[in-house]
């Protein structure tokens, strides 16, 4: 299933906010908390992305999570947020989440609103005699109550994690901590009547009639019943020490475990909470408040008591998962029902996922270095950096390296990792992009997508093949799979000189797979169409009397060509790079442009060659002459059974990934065309993007990882020794 687990940081960042308003919060988990949470949902099998819970974690969320309405297996989100800034901050994560439709672990924003609360609360319990001890709200120091009793403990009202408590014993020692507390925390304050005794803290896991309630934890007050245990005892590393399960008469322990139940009952809390309660001299409890976000800290008594009950970390926090899952869905997505480990013999999918994610901001990083520089198609000195780049790289991993010299465009390059002259896989991409120098586009990022020239086409699929090569090196699988890459440098040219290259390598390989991106829908490429592309030049035989324009004839010869592909579903007839010149002296006005025929079919391919042919050589009444010249010629990679088979393959390990994938045909050609239609061969293996060829082309920054990912099974699945 997906999880996208949702925290805050501490600092008010301009990138989670508007404006800074009102109270910031104070809580928040530490990286290292984020990071253990996330091992342990991949551990459960789980694909999990953290988002960080400011202004953009909804775009991120979009681009994320399934679409239950289309049929997908649903997601959820594992709620590490407590909130950026102002009132009520457990609510604003939820709040949303609900109005966007997508389930949550934790409760809702009306049991966290009064959870929250601690006056609500109290009110809340004492409408259901629940046992709570006596309060008074304090609006300003100077307020006066005539029935308070001393000692009495002093609290704001709508913090946690013990801020700002005290004990006091006189007024003017309250009026000093309820003056202090209204400057430090800008609301009303708490002052609850404090009960000497002992302190106990009970979990509770799950929702409706299966809440089980976790072994008792005592909070050792090392025998003074006037102790509590402040925020800085819970700071300390392995807070103040715990006992558990707590030492109680039985039927002191079945009394309390009822209580417990009862308040998480009546609250509306869901799937795990903490309840916090004091013991007096005469053996009453009194349930001083319920944290409706208990820490998932392993210093926290929360964790401290499931071990007692037999969780390992991994274990409880898939079954927190796994009982707001059942809440939802009315069944259970986690598999793993004992209580003590998860299975250490983890799919590799699992470990390849894991660590994808921990480096995915250095992939980022990388990607930003590889579209910024500028690898137009014949600037040779750029291609041949960029494919330096990846050469210190892929011989890193034990690959080695053959380069074929291209004075015209870059070096070709050949990576193998075996001395075999066959390959298990063989992976296609290329260095070179299609736009001049004018039209280059550094590296951009606007939320969940990253933007640059040739970010899609091929620089975004070269840092998926490192990212899905340097997983498997980290997994020890490289050294089971013969792979070999090709990296060209005449894409943009058609392949016309390396195309006898990638034809070669191909007939030695078993699998052929290509790096361009996919489509937003998740796209792989089972077939894609063939292309020629024409130069075409023309102008005037001679000048008749007067000025005569060539623009208006190349216009009516360009309705022309591109009416052959009008009722065509399966071809295109597209004209770029249109420019003419006219002048009044002896010399024909003169035009260029270049014209791109993408074909399904051989035979369509061949139809369309002889039409565009014959409308260039039909004479008008303007008399001119056209010459055609064809750039680029590749043939059509068809869809065959092998393919099919081959995508199937992959589609199955993209489902048991959460990976979306459909098959396509791709309209752009590549050097999978030269690929023997014997080899079973995909293309669009790359990360999604779209606006190719264009100053907007970007990639989805997930997909880097999901396609990496998807990359490294493939390449995988493919080898003998697996």
């Amino acid at each position: 299933m997906k999880v996208a687990v949702v925290y805050n940081t501490k600092k008010v960042d301009s990138d989670d906010v508007i404006n800074v308003f009102g109270m910031s919060t104070k809580e928040h988990y530490s990286e290292i908390a984020i990071e253990r949470v996330t091992k342990s949902l991949e551990a459960g099998g789980h694909t999990v992305k953290v988002i960080e819970g400011g202004m953009s974690f909804i775009e991120e969320l979009k681009n994320f999570m399934p679409r239950v309405v289309s049929g997908e297996r649903p997601g959820i989100v594992f709620n590490m947020a407590y909130g950026i800034q102002g009132q009520n901050r457990y609510t604003h994560v939820p709040a949303m989440l609900e109005m966007l439709g997508i389930p949550y672990v934790g409760s809702g924003p009306e049991a966290h609103s009064i959870v929250q609360d601690k006056v609500m609360t109290k009110i809340v319990l004492q409408k259901h005699n629940i046992p709570t001890p006596g309060f008074w709200v304090f609006s300003t120091a100077d307020d006066k109550f005539d029935d308070l009793k001393f000692p009495v403990i002093v609290k704001p009202k709508l913090e946690s994690t013990s801020m700002g408590m005290k004990v006091v014993y006189n007024w003017k020692d309250l009026k000093d901590a309820v003056q202090e507390q209204i400057i430090k925390f800008s609301q009303e304050i708490l002052v609850e009547q404090f009960i000497p005794g002992r302190e106990f803290a009970i979990g509770l896991l799950g929702n409706g009639s299966h809440v089980e309630v976790l072994p008792i934890v005592e909070i050792n007050l090392e025998g003074n019943p006037n102790n509590i245990q402040t925020k800085d005892d819970k700071l300390k590393k392995g807070g103040i020490d715990k006992i558990c399960p707590a030492l109680l008469p039985k039927e002191k322990y079945q009394e309390l475990e009822s209580l417990c139940k009862k308040a998480f009952h009546k609250l509306g809390v869901n799937d795990y909470t903490r309840v916090d309660v004091r013991m007096d001299q005469d053996g009453n409890f009194f349930i001083l408040e319920l944290n409706s976000m208990a820490s998932l800290g392993k210093g926290g008594s929360f964790f401290f008591a499931a071990k007692k009950a037999g969780y390992s970390y991994e274990s409880l926090i898939n079954k927190i998962l796994d009982v707001s899952a059942e809440r939802y869905f009315g069944e259970s997505y986690h598999h793993v029902e004992e209580k003590d480990k998860l299975d250490d013999d983890r799919p590799l999918r699992v470990t390849l996922r894991s660590y994808l994610r921990t480096h995915l901001s250095s992939f980022e990083t990388l990607l930003e270095n590889f579209v910024n520089i500028n690898t137009t198609s014949r600037n040779i000195g750029e291609n041949n950096r960029l494919g330096n780049l990846i050469k210190k790289r892929l011989e890193h991993y034990g690959l080695k390296t053959k380069v074929h010299h291209e004075f015209d465009v870059g070096d070709t390059l050949f990576f193998s990792n075996t001395d075999s002259n066959e390959y298990d896989i063989m992976i296609l991409s290329h260095l070179d992009t299609w736009y001049t120098n004018q039209d280059f586009s550094p590296f951009r990022k606007i939320g969940n997508k990253l933007y640059g020239s040739g970010i899609a086409e091929s620089k975004g699929g070269l840092v998926t093949l490192i990212a899905a090569l340097q997983a498997l090196q980290f997994s020890k699988h490289m050294s089971e799979i013969k792979c070999g890459i090709l990296l060209t440098c005449d894409d943009s040219l058609g392949g016309r000189f390396s195309n006898r290259i990638a034809s070669d390598v191909s007939k030695r390989s078993k699998h052929v797979i290509e790096l361009k991106n996919g489509s937003l829908d998740g796209g792989i490429a089972t077939s894609c169409s063939g292309v020629i592309r024409y130069l075409i030049d023309i102008s005037h035989l001679h000048q008749p009397d007067g000025i005569k324009d060539v623009i208006p004839d190349m216009c009516k010869k360009i309705i022309e060509w591109r009416k052959i592909s009008l009722k065509q579903e399966d071809a295109r007839i597209t004209i770029s790079n249109f420019t003419a010149n006219t002048s009044h002296g002896q010399t024909p006005d003169y035009g260029r442009l270049t014209l791109e025929s993408r074909f399904k079919t051989k035979e369509q391919g061949e139809l369309f060659d002889n039409q565009i042919s014959k409308i260039a050589k039909s004479r008008s009444k303007t008399n001119l002459d056209i010459h055609l010249t064809k750039e680029v010629v590749r043939p059509v990679a068809r869809e065959t059974q092998k393919n099919i088979e081959f995508y199937r393959q992959v589609a199955k390990m993209a489902v048991e990934s959460d990976i979306k994938v459909k098959p396509m045909h791709r309209f752009s050609s590549s050097d999978v065309c030269y690929v023997p239609e014997t080899i079973p061969q995909l293309g669009s293996m790359g990360p999604i993007g779209a606006e190719v060829r264009s100053p907007n082309e970007y990639i989805i920054k997930d997909s880097i990882l999901e396609r990496s990912l998807l990359l490294a099974l493939t390449i995988h699945s493919c080898s003998e020794k697996k």
